[in-house]
């Protein structure tokens, strides 16, 4: 099957892009991995298919896939790709459109400077929802890791994520706790790993190890979740500047009972096909 892709990124956090909106595009797991592959493949965080909305109330219906070739709820940083992506192969003439994920609908604004603000819905602290095994709802948890206790705060912003806040982002065990973290016994579906050093009540810097994906240069639901966990433990305003290693975001939320919205770029690389 020769296919035909757009490599685009929000970032750095990299995705090829499939246009399956008028023919329907089924990939399998191995395919999946193969698109993926930095070295034998096209090389990407995450494999994005824009396909026909199921429902009225949305325009179209936006799966993710991660580079091991699970399927996951949702990705802020593919969201922007996928508003710019509709309307540069004019799928879409709309500034505002509504999308259908597998963690429910949001909402892309394109605005005149070329950004995309991502209504993101309300981050939701309900531990069954991620799922994480704890007895009852919390602003940071004790989470036991090798022996060693570490205090998380945990949100679902349509997928999971747990944050742990860090005096200094560099001496960060990234790679090595957030393996672990990530398929800790206590996620049944294991879980996506910020970790947070703040700056100041206004600014954050963010490294995000993501689940299938290890860690990425940015990742737009990790800097919505570390925000909302943030606010919600007192230590953040209610608009933050999110540094990551690719760039940086605008994430604004007014606390409970009101929608996130994140602010950040995205940007078209090149086209190509390949043979699956």
């Amino acid at each position: 099957m020769l296919l035909n892709f757009t490599k685009m990124h929000g970032l750095g956090n990299d995705f090829v892009v499939i246009n399956a909106f008028e023919t329907p595009v089924n990939l399998g797991v191995e395919q999946l991995r193969f698109l993926a592959d930095r070295h034998f493949g096209v090389g990407c965080d995450q494999i994005l298919l824009v396909e026909r909305a199921q429902s009225e109330q949305v325009d179209f219906r936006y799966r993710i896939f991660n580079a091991d070739g699970s399927e996951v709820q949702q990705c802020g940083n593919g969201a922007r790709c996928f508003a710019r992506f509709v309307v540069d192969e004019g799928l879409s003439s709309k500034d505002i459109i509504p999308v259908e994920t597998a963690g429910g609908t949001i909402v892309l604004h394109l605005q005149e400077d070329g950004q995309v603000r991502v209504n993101m819905g309300r981050p939701c602290f309900e531990p069954s929802v991620l799922p994480f095994l704890a007895a009852e709802t919390a602003p940071s948890y004790a989470l036991e890791v090798e022996g060693v206790s570490y205090q998380i705060g945990a949100v679902s912003m349509g997928n999971p994520h747990v944050v742990l806040s860090v005096a200094d982002l560099e001496q960060a065990e990234v790679t090595r706790l957030g393996a672990l973290i990530e398929v800790h016994e206590r996620f049944p579906e294991r879980v996506n790993v910020g970790f947070m050093q703040i700056v100041d009540s206004d600014s954050i810097r963010l490294r995000v190890f993501e689940r299938g994906a290890a860690e990425t240069l940015a990742c737009g639901t990790g800097a919505c979740a570390a925000v909302a966990i943030g606010q919600r433990q007192g230590l953040l305003a209610d608009k933050v500047q999110v540094t990551l290693i690719g760039g940086s975001l605008s994430v604004e939320w007014q606390g409970e009972g009101h929608d996130l919205y994140m602010t950040g770029p995205a940007e078209r690389v090149y086209q190509g096909e390949i043979e699956l």
